[in-house]
């Protein structure tokens, strides 16, 4: 029971979902479909199959959003993929978008 001069305070807590961004890739002439395949495997988590096809929908349309993240897992992901991709020596190119 609270008394003439306590204070009560009335809490709100709302949980925001965070913001979601895209991850996008980009088609090149020169990084090999495997290198695409595999990067898509070890880094987004993609099976054989949904990684097989977002490389030939990269390779065909010139593009293709890889996967949607809160911003900090997205540029970790794409700077561990573009990382890779040097260490290779390809030009590959990903980008983060807000969604």
């Amino acid at each position: 029971m609270a008394t003439k001069d306590q204070v009560r305070e009335r809490t709100d807590s709302r949980i925001k979902e965070p913001r979601e961004y895209n991850v996008i890739m980009f088609n090149d002439d020169f990084t090999t479909m495997e290198f695409v395949v595999e990067v898509l495997k070890d880094i987004f988590h993609k099976d054989e199959v949904t990684a097989q096809s977002i490389m030939l929908n990269v390779h065909k349309k010139g593009q293709a959003v890889v996967g949607k993240y809160p911003y900090d897992i997205a540029a970790t992901k794409v700077n561990t993929a573009l990382s890779r991709a040097r260490s290779q020596g390809y030009p590959f190119r990903m980008t983060v978008e807000e969604a």
